[in-house]
């Protein structure tokens, strides 16, 4: 039986301040999905692209709204994919890189 599991989706949003200096502000939002690990299609097909393929997510179509970082367990990772199935729910492909952690 498989258990939904807590996970943080962060949008990131950049602005200027009064000088001139980008600044960055993060907000998250904890939701619920089932999280797997990738296919062996997509591990090799992301490999193939110049990424790392890690975890797949798939929640509730409801609760996405695209966000780029997602949190597990302590871990950053960024999604560089999403997948609409035609049950209301999306699936969110992810890999741990630089620039997600701040």
């Amino acid at each position: 039986m498989r258990i939904p599991e807590a996970i943080e989706l962060i949008t990131v949003t950049r602005t200027k301040d009064q000088n001139g200096i980008d600044r960055k502000k993060e907000e998250s939002k904890t939701v619920y999905g089932y999280v797997d690990s990738v296919t062996a299609t997509e591990f090799f097909e992301g490999g193939r692209n110049g990424l790392n393929p890690e975890i797949r997510v798939t929640m509730t179509i409801l609760d996405y709204s695209g966000q780029t970082i997602l949190v597990r367990g302590g871990a950053r990772f960024g999604i560089y994919r999403t997948y609409k199935s035609g049950n209301g729910t999306i699936e969110l492909y992810a890999e741990r890189k630089g620039g997600t952690n701040g």
